[in-house]
């Protein structure tokens, strides 16, 4: 940011959303955004929703658990924030969280999102949706 300044760009530093990647052996587990602590410490009333799924469709050699947390603000369903812990080929599916998150999408928003389908690379519903769909629910029923 301070080298395009000096060079006259005008740039500004937008934030980060504290989005990460991490391995231990052959687990995968991403984050982005709020934790739920973190979310009820800000002020925020969240709903949080869990779904397990897998990394491929279910017939696929090589399929791996994937479990995904995500986290909404109730009433208006508005993406506070999004856990992923998987097996091999799981985690970076924190991205798809993190760009809904960083566009200010609800749950409700994401559920209509068109993510790429093949079975050696993922389930037919993508496990992101299904959480965005389950905590979409949640937070229908919550007011």
């Amino acid at each position: 940011m301070i080298g395009l300044n000096i060079g006259g760009f005008g740039a500004s530093f937008p934030g980060v959303l504290g989005t990460a990647v991490s391995k231990v052996c052959d687990l995968e587990i991403g984050r982005t955004g709020l934790l739920e602590d973190e979310a009820r410490r800000a002020g925020f009333e969240a709903v949080t929703a869990t779904v397990r799924s897998s990394t491929k469709a279910g017939y696929f050699p090589g399929n791996q658990p994937v479990t995904v947390k995500m986290i909404a603000q109730r009433g208006t369903g508005l993406l506070l924030g999004a856990q992923i812990v998987a097996g091999a080929g799981g985690a970076k599916r924190i991205d798809t969280a993190a760009t809904a998150l960083w566009h200010r999408m609800t749950v409700e928003e994401m559920i209509s999102l068109d993510l790429a389908y093949a079975p050696p690379l993922s389930p037919l519903w993508d496990p992101v949706v299904v959480a965005a769909r389950r905590t979409a629910t949640l937070v229908r029923a919550s007011g």
